[in-house]
């Protein structure tokens, strides 16, 4: 991967993070487009997710300022109770990352089937969310988990997870700002305990084996995070607007397109 398909690929993977178009989809589909090796792509693509994540962090920083100060004062409170419903939605995520994490890298090898197959369902999640009538529900205990499943399944690359879990949380009559909310502030942990675990399988490498560079990496993070903080600041209205449908016309041709693409690579 050379320093320029990491940009390309960063700003792919920081824009397509908050949209509900799947990033790890618009990831496969890039790397197949420009040629990039794939057995460097999950490592990657965890570097990427990371920034995001920062990205993430930083939008939401007054909100997390305020839930780490609530948990300070010792009480029931609504940071506690918010603490809980992360933990509770990070039940699924987990078990399929520690159980099935060599199921899940297989994924990642640039099967535009499986990708195209999960942007359609993407879009259908996103088609459904018109029919929801102004919710105004907050996230309680049990429709975390059930976001959380939404989470899990979003792994299988083409399944964006910002559109799968505020699509959830909407069809669960979870307020659009909510939703929003707990979608991206849901993800931090995973994301950062993932990319943590396999940054130092990195460094233990041997260099012999490392064919993507330190700096070639960098530049995707900081690509992945500049246009991440923009992505989110913008998806927050889109949200808020209930142009959803638009994004899933948008899976629904990309889908299709990535089947078609296949089909004639053969």
């Amino acid at each position: 991967m050379t320093w320029l398909e990491a940009v390309i690929l960063g700003i792919i993977q920081g824009v397509t993070e908050f949209l509900p178009v799947s990033s790890s989809g618009h990831l496969e589909i890039g790397s197949v487009l420009l040629g990039v090796e794939t057995n460097d792509n999950l490592l990657f693509a965890i570097i990427v997710h990371a920034a995001t994540a920062l990205s993430t962090i930083t939008v939401y920083r007054q909100d997390i300022r305020d839930i780490i100060m609530g948990l300070f004062e010792f009480k029931y409170n609504e940071s506690v109770r918010f603490a809980l419903k992360i933990i509770i939605s990070m039940i699924p995520v987990g078990i399929v990352g520690v159980f099935f994490e060599d199921d899940i890298s297989a994924l990642f090898g640039g099967n535009l089937v499986l990708v195209g197959s999960m942007l359609l369902v993407t879009s259908a999640l996103l088609f459904f969310t018109h029919f929801t009538k102004s919710p105004n529900g907050s996230v309680t205990y049990g429709k975390s988990f059930v976001i959380g499943l939404a989470q899990a399944i979003a792994i299988l690359p083409g399944i964006s997870r910002s559109g799968a879990t505020i699509s959830t949380g909407l069809l669960l009559g979870v307020e659009k700002s909510k939703a929003t909310r707990f979608s991206f502030l849901m993800v931090l942990i995973p994301i950062l305990g993932a990319a943590l675990l396999k940054f130092k399988d990195y460094l233990e490498m041997p260099a012999t084996e490392v064919s993507t560079g330190f700096f070639t990496l960098a530049l995707g993070f900081i690509a992945a995070f500049v246009s991440g903080y923009i992505a989110c600041k913008w998806m927050i209205g889109i949200v808020r607007k209930g142009k959803l449908t638009y994004f899933a016309v948008y899976c629904l041709v990309i889908g299709l397109i990535a089947l078609f693409s296949q089909i004639w690579l053969v």
